[in-house]
């Protein structure tokens, strides 16, 4: 939403503890082997001897396999130096990634700390929130839709929620589906209009009341005439969802997406739930730019709904692009069009925008399909190649600085971009 280390596995303590351990047992091998050489009477000639220094440069044999392993997982140096900088130069009280390979491997990587009073750890793989890379579930649902035949793509939402849209804010008659997928369809963006997250984490707030801020105000644009981002037309396709499912939108991305994908560590909060589940890093916020980091992690998130209500994990999310771009969820046609892109002004750029999907080209050559997602707490980027290689990068805190903000994409693209292995 708009506002809306090492690898874990292998961290450099265990990298010392075995290339001494290595070091202690090539001395043991040493001292063990003329003991080993000596037999007694009772040990026939053609009998098996047991021979200490044989275990010995067995273990010896995996402990360097194990080291191999490690020098392998660390091998992406240049995404654990910009998680460290995230965490030095620019205050992110911590950052955690999951990047897998075009293989299905996955690697783990944090830096900083998960709490800044008790400075636990960062979780390996912890729960965050996700915020808009919500869209794009919900954008997968309103196509599974499409291609079932009950919802057009190019039909006035006014068929599907009569007189919803009427007034200064925009008309339903005109406004599409795709404009609403797209972020064409001019709806003034509610977010703007939301107060400081400190005096409301604890409100909860319905689709309509949602609507019924950004319906104060004038349309962006009429519609289809410009490109501007807008948590208000997804809030609409929420509704759009439970009108044609018969349905609370929670429920049917959860049995149409999340479970179809095969997901475990994603969900949507049921209502009124502030908390997140273990474990999770805790989300800091301030209210105001630069002030004292305070723990926000805590909040009601009914005001992202269906444009950024979910949770889930780094490598879940992962796991959620490789099933859409695999083709476990749509059919061709509607991936297809999904992944039409128009101009999205405001984004960095050469980023386009498709139907709940960006298009973000990488430093490397290529690009990545993929989302991204802001709310107090927590922001995360990434996305796929068309190779299959996904990334998800998160930090505990919203960027207060563009070149905090550029650095996390930055982050997100070195993960994309490295080495295949």
């Amino acid at each position: 939403m708009s506002r809306l280390s090492s690898p874990s596995t292998t961290p450099r303590s265990v990298r010392g503890l075995a290339v001494a351990a290595l070091s202690a047992l090539t001395a043991m091998s040493v001292a063990a082997a003329p003991a080993a050489a000596v037999t007694g009477p009772e040990v026939g000639a053609n009998a098996p001897r047991h021979n200490p220094a044989d275990e010995l440069r067995a273990e010896l044999d995996e402990m360097r396999q194990e080291v191999k392993e490690a020098k392998r997982n660390r091998s992406n140096d240049a995404l654990q130096k910009q998680l460290n900088g995230l965490v030095k130069k620019y205050k992110f009280p911590g950052a955690l990634a999951a990047v897998r390979d075009s293989k299905g491997r996955t690697r783990h990587y944090t830096a900083g700390v998960g709490n800044l009073r008790s400075k636990a750890k960062v979780p390996v793989d912890g729960y965050v929130r996700i915020a808009s890379n919500t869209k794009t579930f919900t954008a997968v649902a309103v196509l599974q839709l499409v291609g079932e035949g009950k919802v057009k793509l190019d039909e006035p939402i006014e068929t599907y929620l009569p007189k919803l849209l009427r007034g200064k804010s925009g008309d339903g008659r005109k406004i599409t589906v795709r404009h609403l997928l797209q972020h064409t369809s001019g709806l003034p963006n509610y977010t703007r209009w939301m107060p400081n997250i400190f005096d409301a984490r604890d409100k909860y707030r319905s689709p309509r009341e949602l609507l019924k801020i950004a319906f104060a105000h004038k349309a962006s644009f009429a519609p289809g005439k410009k490109w501007e981002y807008s948590n208000t037309g997804y809030t609409v396709l929420g509704l759009l969802i439970e009108k044609v499912t018969g349905k609370p939108v929670s429920k049917a991305i959860t049995d149409q997406v999340i479970k179809r994908a095969g997901l475990r560590q994603t969900y949507w909060p049921g209502k009124k739930v502030k908390t997140i589940r273990d474990p999770h890093p805790t989300g800091y916020g301030s209210r105001k730019p630069g002030g004292k980091l305070l723990d926000i992690t805590n909040l009601d998130p009914s005001w992202g709904g269906a444009a950024g209500q979910l949770i889930a994990t780094p490598s879940d999310l992962n796991r959620f692009w490789v099933a859409l771009m695999d083709g476990k969820l749509l059919k061709p046609a509607q991936l297809k069009a999904m992944k039409k892109t128009v101009k999205a002004p405001g984004m960095p750029g050469g980023w386009r925008y498709g139907l709940g999907l960006m298009k973000m080209p990488l430093s490397c050559g290529g690009v990545a399909w993929g989302h991204g997602g802001d709310i107090d707490g927590y922001e995360t980027r990434g996305g796929i190649t068309d190779d299959g290689r996904a990334a998800a990068i998160a930090v505990t805190a919203l960027p207060t600085a563009d070149a905090a903000a550029m650095s996390v994409i930055k982050a997100a693209d070195t993960a994309l971009c490295a080495k295949k292995r």
